[in-house]
């Protein structure tokens, strides 16, 4: 007798729990639009296993790091932090979000990030990705004044980075005197 209401019990449950999904996906189904022939699909499926690259280069109070996220061969994220203490900077640029137009064409990508306040080009490689800082504004991710531009370079399997520029102290246009 156990048996059978605790065979009853699980079937009611399950079917309590797994009779909205066909439900919920017309729903959203209903919801996606439809895109006409010859129209481009706003967001691109990127196919195959995520893979998470991550470097980290220097020492508790002085440095850069960097996780990427990457599918299908493409970035589909970027988390940059440094840190000169006592400051540090922040940035977490993402594929399809608000705050960025990613371009991709071939092995490269560039990342522009809205109000122009720079941009990302990224190098794909089989065995490493290079990333290019173009203009950063350091107000906006650092809360300092100036530009984040220079390389940094992410090796497949490997938590060392390659840092040129990113880094530097005295950029040009923080040791030039305003009028």
């Amino acid at each position: 007798m156990k048996k059978y209401l605790k065979t009853i019990c699980y079937a009611f449950f399950s079917g309590l729990i797994l009779a909205p999904l066909p439900a919920l996906a017309q729903q959203k189904a209903a919801k996606a639009p439809a895109t006409q022939k010859g129209q481009k699909a706003q967001k691109t499926q990127h196919r195959g296993r995520p893979e998470k690259l991550y470097c980290t280069l220097g020492t508790e109070d002085r440095q850069a790091r960097i996780a990427v996220e990457v599918l299908g061969g493409k970035v589909q994220s970027i988390a940059y932090y440094s840190k000169w203490k006592p400051r540090t900077c922040s940035m977490h640029i993402i594929r399809d979000d608000a705050y960025s137009k990613w371009e991709d064409t071939g092995n490269h990508t560039v990342v522009s990030l809205i109000e122009d306040k720079g941009a990302f080009l990224i190098d794909h490689e089989s065995n490493r990705l290079h990333f290019i800082f173009r203009n950063i504004d350091r107000e906006r991710f650092c809360g300092m004044e100036g530009k984040i531009n220079g390389s940094l370079t992410v090796w497949r399997g490997k938590p060392r980075c390659g840092v040129e520029g990113v880094m530097d102290e005295n950029p040009p246009e923080l040791t030039e005197k305003k009028p």
